[in-house]
């Protein structure tokens, strides 16, 4: 049976669109990306795309694809359209499928909606967690939203190991963290299939 596993992150810049690659590779995945603002020409989708190794992976049409790199809402409100919740269907697929959000989970599609509305209610959710100065606060509050809100959620660290700070979070959330992406000085495929043989594992389990 196919599974969803979404992807968000604590903060804008924080390694989303490398883990996305990382769990595509590693379940030979579906990849969609619901929301995109800005970066068309090299989209979030593109990226993954160029990263991974398998050849069966499918990769879904953006929903809404904006123009201007800011929060959904702002970005079609200048393109002059609105994001409508119930126009972001997840595709239909035989396969897992990995869904990447745009920023945090509490970033509005519109006046009204934010990126949680839109994880589907079955979906694994993977938080990337990246340590910076306020990151504990924000990890914290995201894995606490997310579990009154009933969803099964992990953590991925993402940059350099900063113990305190994981130590931290991994006590608190009482989640499990199924692994680090390192500070790597060049992203390409091989680094990428490196993680997800990695993760693999770690992810399939949470998947069972």
């Amino acid at each position: 049976m196919s599974k969803s596993i979404f992807v968000t992150g604590i903060s804008t810049e924080v390694g989303k669109t490398l883990v996305s690659a990382i769990l595509v590779e590693a379940l030979n995945a579906d990849y969609w990306k619901p929301v995109q603002a800005g970066e068309l020409s090299f989209s979030d989708a593109d990226k993954v795309k160029s990263l991974i190794s398998n050849q069966i992976s499918t990769f879904h049409p953006i929903t809404y694809a904006l123009n201007t790199p800011m929060s959904p809402h702002a970005a079609a409100d200048i393109d002059g359209i609105t994001i409508e919740l119930d126009k972001i269907i997840t595709p239909k697929t035989e396969n897992n499928l990995v869904i990447e959000g745009a920023g945090g989970i509490l970033v509005p599609i519109n006046h009204q909606e934010l990126i949680i509305d839109i994880i589907p209610k079955e979906a694994l959710v993977v938080v990337v967690s990246r340590h910076y100065l306020g990151s504990i606060n924000h990890t914290l509050m995201t894995v606490e939203l997310l579990k009154q809100k009933g969803f099964n959620v992990v953590i991925v660290f993402s940059g350099n190991e900063h113990k305190t700070t994981e130590d931290i979070i991994k006590k608190m959330t009482g989640v499990k963290v199924i692994g680090r992406v390192e500070e790597e000085a060049v992203i390409d495929k091989s680094v990428v299939k490196k993680y997800a043989d990695l993760f693999k594992e770690n992810l399939e389990n949470e998947l069972k």
